[in-house]
């Protein structure tokens, strides 16, 4: 026979695993198990608790077993009674403003349904006045003496009611700032909790440990570093940034943290039809060929940019466990937790791509060595003189190569020029655009600086998807020619500057096409 519980043990959160959008709850508790049927009660525990991810399980009691499991909330909403002496004088302050505003607010609208009031009888006198004189009655002096006595009055209530509303908007911006003060200050106690009730036959009477997993919204987290470069070493230190607003606390938990997707799981992908045609081609198609010169960006694996952005993991889920217990209120807040940090020799180099930016910019290239792999984030910048700003680290494999940019220096300054001509011959029937980029290069630096700092150029030139399309880089007139081209078309140029150096880069392609191309 199962009776109702009387008692209700608690439930505490021991074990949090958060993912990119929720986070799968972990609690235990000690249980003293009777023999026979019996129903237990666990609690409180936040609302939000997705009850069919709910799982039980006892350990150390080969002879128990939960025969059902289920979650019941109860909602006790806070009675509209005044703040007592027991609350904080804060909360009492909010309440004082509160009351002042209802009163002020009842006088504002005495004061509005008397300028009314006063109103109609203005015009109801005047009114009165102009059908007197139509009639030949002629009373100025009650005439004057009335409308000055409505316009004393209209003038003295409109004074108090220009005042009340000064009073009124100043209540709203003190009463705004109290109740913000009050809401980071202290936290309303929940109208809806929820209880975990199980009902649990055992053999014979004993300890039992339990464990109740659930999953919960309202949870998620996002990687974030902080990098320090001191003298050719790069410290690099991984955090976890943590949000929850489940309504309760988090404290010395053991926290996992995952890339997995578990909303995607359950969502297969779409078939959309995908319809071929093939057509005769025109003469006119026959006869030319159609091109044009566009933009395309190098594409790299990673989340998509639209929407909110989620964890590049690379494919693979990584999962990350923080070194010591760690504790997150449930604030809504960002809290950042450390998770690793490593220390590595890097390699600097002042690149600019004169194209897109006149700006020469610090990269830094290092191993990754912190035995995980580096998920994309935000990353704080230090420097010998302190925070510099924030870059971003994309994902990283273990042992992989990684670099970060630590912004642009003063000392340095790119001006880009570019020349193109024409030219057509008539035998072969080909014409030719000849495109001439020059880029000069100068460094301003300080009576302490002395040593040449090494420069890396890079430019572009188009890459040809057809045939009837030539691209050819003139190395001949270029000056100095550049020491790599890789298949992008990016040409690249290591330069060494002295203080105070200049230098002029010159980049000379040729674009030639068959008299049927068009479009060059």
């Amino acid at each position: 026979m199962t009776t109702l519980p009387t008692t209700i043990t608690a439930l505490p959160v021991t074990a949090v695993t958060c993912l990119e959008d929720r986070s799968l709850v972990e609690r235990t508790a000690a249980l003293e198990l009777t023999a026979g049927v019996q129903r237990l009660r666990l609690g409180p525990i936040t609302a939000l608790a997705v009850d069919r991810s709910l799982r039980t399980s006892l350990e150390d009691s080969p002879d128990a077993g939960v025969l059902d499991a289920r979650i019941v909330r109860s909602w006790t909403p806070r009675p509209p009674l005044p703040p007592t002496a027991e609350d904080s004088e804060l909360r009492r302050h909010v309440h004082t403003l509160e009351q002042e505003q209802l009163t002020e607010d009842a006088h504002r609208r005495r004061l509005e349904a008397r300028l009314t009031l006063l109103g109609r009888l203005a015009a109801d006198l005047l009114r009165e006045i102009g059908e007197g004189a139509g009639r030949g009655e002629v009373e100025r002096s009650r005439w004057s003496r009335e409308l000055d006595r409505v316009d004393a009055e209209r003038e003295s209530y409109g004074e108090q009611l220009r005042s009340v509303r000064a009073r009124l908007r100043a209540l709203d911006e003190e009463l705004s700032e109290a109740r913000q003060a009050l809401e980071r200050a202290e936290e309303e106690p929940a109208e809806l909790v929820a209880y975990v009730e199980l009902t649990v036959e055992a053999r014979a009477a004993g300890p039992a440990e339990l464990t109740v997993t659930h999953l919960t919204p309202c949870a998620l987290w996002r990687p974030a570093y902080r990098a320090t470069l001191t003298e050719g070493t790069l410290r690099l230190e991984t955090e976890a940034v943590v949000w929850q607003h489940t309504g309760e606390d988090w404290s010395g938990v053991r926290l996992t943290l995952s890339t997995a997707r578990s909303a995607l799981a359950g969502e297969p992908p779409r078939l959309v039809e995908d319809v071929l045609t093939l057509r005769e081609r025109t003469a006119e198609e026959r006869r030319t060929v159609e091109v044009e010169l566009r933009e395309e960006e190098i594409s790299s694996t990673g989340p998509a940019a639209d929407g909110l952005p989620g964890v590049d993991d690379g494919g693979e889920v990584r999962v990350l466990t923080a070194p010591a217990p760690a504790s997150v209120p449930g604030d809504g807040r960002p809290h950042r937790l450390p998770l690793t940090a490593f220390g590595t020799p890097a390699t600097s180099e002042y690149a600019c791509a004169p194209e897109l930016s006149p700006l020469v910019t610090r990269v830094v290239r290092f191993q990754n060595g912190a035995g995980h792999a580096l998920l994309a984030g935000p990353v704080d910048l230090v420097l010998g003189s302190g925070f510099t700003g924030r870059g971003e680290l994309a994902f990283t494999a273990p042992g992989a190569p990684a670099e970060l940019s630590f912004g642009s220096t003063d000392g340095y300054r790119v001006v880009r020029e570019t020349e193109e001509s024409r030219s057509n011959s008539g035998l072969s029937q080909r014409t030719t655009v000849t495109r001439t980029v020059r880029l000069h290069l100068s460094r301003f630096s300080g009576p302490q600086e002395h040593d040449e700092q090494l420069i890396t150029l890079r430019e572009r030139i188009p890459v040809s998807e057809v045939s009837a399309v030539e691209v050819r880089l003139r190395k001949e007139s270029c000056s100095p020619a550049p020491d790599a081209l890789d298949a992008e078309g990016i040409a690249r140029w290591d330069l060494t500057l002295p203080p105070g150096g200049r230098r002029t880069v010159t980049l000379v392609y040729e674009v030639s096409a068959t008299a049927k191309v068009a479009g060059i």
